[in-house]
């Protein structure tokens, strides 16, 4: 069996097309909705992680992180809810952007 060495990353950005697309109001709900309440998830289990290895850790960073998403949740349901007023679909373009960093 030959083995090949995998190529250098350079450091430089990358980037991933997460989400691009026109959504019905119900869909973009769906979509936002999906991605906001996966990384509220993704910071509740670190803040848990956190606490069960001292139970008097300083969690404020997480909880503001967490706060902060909701209130974005609110924001996009907000704008998706003047989008289905209006009758109109959403345009939703997400794209991820990967650097490594020393």
């Amino acid at each position: 069996m030959e083995t090949k060495e995998l190529p250098k990353v350079k450091k430089q950005l990358k980037t991933i097309q997460l989400v691009d697309g026109t959504f019905t109001p119900s869909e973009a709900s769906d979509v936002i909705t999906a991605l906001i309440d996966e990384k509220i998830n993704f910071h509740k289990i670190q803040r848990l992680q956190v606490w069960e290895g001292n139970h008097k850790c300083n969690t404020h960073g997480l909880d503001d992180r967490i706060q902060q998403l909701i209130k974005e949740k609110q924001l996009a349901k907000e704008i998706i809810n003047e989008a289905r007023a209006k009758g109109t679909n959403i345009s939703i373009n997400g794209t991820l952007s990967l650097k490594f960093v020393d």
